[in-house]
């Protein structure tokens, strides 16, 4: 032992090395210090491995799923282990082939051990009489998929399901059962019990809220609630006809290019506006599709000069540019020029342009009716297909009938209820006409197979033309189907009904015509023809001679 020097700065204990400050235990454990760093799995400081730059304990891992093994010579963990032990006991099973326990007695997995339910033998069906195997109620699969008591079965066993079961459930179950057929109501029943069954809030109008789709379409369980709940006075209708018109509006404005998009935005919101403003005093407020049909045209305006004319700014936008767009639909102008007006009118307000582009442009053309009409040979085809033709459907022949021989209109046919009609003497009550129509026999004729069909839906809607999507519910058909009805004959409602005010009015005093149909005076006068016909004329002169 070397003589003590001078004391150890760490501990105290006598150096015996000169020029040395530590001890050879502080030494060796400054040494054994640097050589450790923190682990980055367990964050102790040890001494890292070179291979996997942890520490040893960290460093021992199972060779299957990487979690520690405290054994130095284990290469598995526990779980690992016990699992490679069990799956050294399995082996493959002779009846399935796949690996299991094998049983002493069968020589079987456990699986194909067990002994199995045994189908009961094919029995005659109580309702169609073949054998087959039964499904329930003595019934073939076929026989009670279609079975009428199927809805209130599955009814039943909701009720039993909830703790407490509304008071209205059985009767919404009959209104289903009345409305849809047996599969169709089973499934809403189901779909019904998975909302009864959550954690929130089964009064009518919160359910009616959580059944909607977010979709365009708000489902048909959200339909049905619908017209129960309303029917009933258990809810208030939903927004769904908002929501919809809403959508058309925002996807005509998304179509408008992006640097005009905001004035166009602004000028949809400003219409809004403008009709809670007219609803509140009393005016005649804008419709949706009013509104819709003016920021379509703003839409193709916009595209217009963005495309063709290279403008990316309203204010860039002058006369020549909407004289242009205006010949492009030479049909369209009177109605162009008035969106044109009133969009203008609104951006000179908020300061987007200096100057109206569309002040002072007229709308040319003759004032009177432009339209197309049917010949006298096209009427008789027309006639002749929907009063002879087997294969043509009822609500084409009722709104073509009515179209050709009494003036109606699309909207007053859609809206025609079996109340406004009288069969004793064959009337019927069309739109806001003064006065019942009087219906000849062909027109009652074509009414009466409408009607049929009609029935043959077993429907609680009111209106005549009932359709697929109209049938659970009480609202008339949708402006989309009846704009489609005719198709098949190749002319739309609107021409039909034309040829004959067209008639009417030329041969009539236009003011009879307009007391006759509900118009105004105004709205006949279009209608007159600025010719005089030859041979009438003709007729007269022989008839006055």
């Amino acid at each position: 032992m070397g003589i003590k020097q001078s004391d150890c700065v760490g501990c105290g204990a006598p150096v015996g090395i000169i020029d040395r400050q530590y001890c050879c235990r502080c030494t060796a454990r400054q040494k054994e210090a640097a050589a450790q760093a923190a682990c980055p799995r367990c964050g102790q400081q040890r001494v890292l491995q070179e291979d996997t730059g942890r520490c040893i304990t960290c460093s021992r891992v199972c060779t299957t799923c990487g979690h520690p093994v405290r054994d130095k010579t284990a290469t598995l963990c526990r779980d690992c282990s016990r699992k490679t032990e069990r799956d050294a006991a399995k082996a493959p099973c002779p009846r399935c082939s796949r690996p299991g326990y094998l049983r002493e007695d069968t020589g079987w997995c456990g699986h194909c051990s067990r002994p199995r339910q045994t189908k009961q033998p094919p029995r005659p069906c109580r309702e169609c009489g073949r054998v087959r195997r039964h499904a329930g109620l003595g019934l073939c699969s076929a026989c009670w998929q279609r079975h009428p008591d199927r809805p209130f079965i599955r009814a039943e066993n909701l009720i039993a399901e909830l703790a407490e079961p509304p008071d209205w459930l059985r009767d919404f179950t009959a209104d289903l059962a009345a409305k849809y057929c047996v599969s169709r109501a089973c499934t809403m029943i189901t779909s019904l019990g998975r909302l009864l069954l959550d954690e929130q809030l089964n009064h009518p109008q919160a359910l009616l809220e959580r059944s909607r789709r977010s979709g365009r379409s708000m489902g048909s369980l959200a339909r049905a609630l619908e017209t129960f709940f309303t029917g009933h006075g258990m809810a208030m209708a939903t927004d769904q006809a908002k929501r919809l018109a809403a959508g058309r509006r925002q996807r005509r404005i998304d179509a408008v290019p992006e640097t005009l998009r905001p004035t166009v935005d602004a000028f949809a919101d400003f219409m809004m506006r403008s009709r809670e403003r007219a609803r509140r005093a009393g005016t005649r407020p804008r419709s949706d599709g009013t509104i819709e049909a003016a920021l379509a045209i703003m839409r193709d305006l916009a595209r217009f000069l963005a495309g063709e004319r290279g403008k990316q700014d309203w204010a860039l936008t002058d006369v020549h540019d909407i004289e242009a767009f205006l010949a492009g639909s030479p049909q369209a102008r009177k109605r162009r020029l008035v969106v044109l007006g009133q969009f203008f009118r609104f951006a000179r307000s908020r300061k987007i342009v200096l100057v109206d582009p569309s002040r002072g442009l007229a709308s040319q053309g003759p004032s009177g009716f432009t339209g197309a009409t049917l010949t006298l040979d096209q009427q008789r085809v027309l006639f002749r297909r929907w009063t002879t033709g087997p294969a043509v459907h009822p609500h084409e022949a009722l709104l073509g009938m009515l179209a050709l021989l009494h003036g109606a209109s699309s909207r007053e046919v859609k809206m025609l209820q079996t109340a406004d009609l009288d069969p004793h003497a064959r009337t019927t009550r069309l739109g806001d006409r003064p006065h019942p129509v009087p219906l000849d026999p062909a027109s009652w004729a074509v009414l009466e197979r409408c009607l049929a069909h009609r029935e043959a839906q077993r429907t609680d809607n009111p209106h005549v033309m009932v359709t697929r999507q109209t049938k659970s519910g009480r609202g008339p058909a949708s402006t989309a189907y009846v704009s489609h009805v005719l198709d098949a004959c190749g002319f739309p409602p609107r021409m039909i009904r034309c040829t004959r005010l067209l008639d009417l009015v030329n041969t009539m005093d236009p003011k009879l015509v307009a007391a006759a149909f509900g118009m105004d005076p105004e709205a006949t006068m279009i209608y007159l023809s600025d010719r005089v016909d030859e041979t009438r004329l003709s007729e007269w002169e022989t008839t006055k001679d």
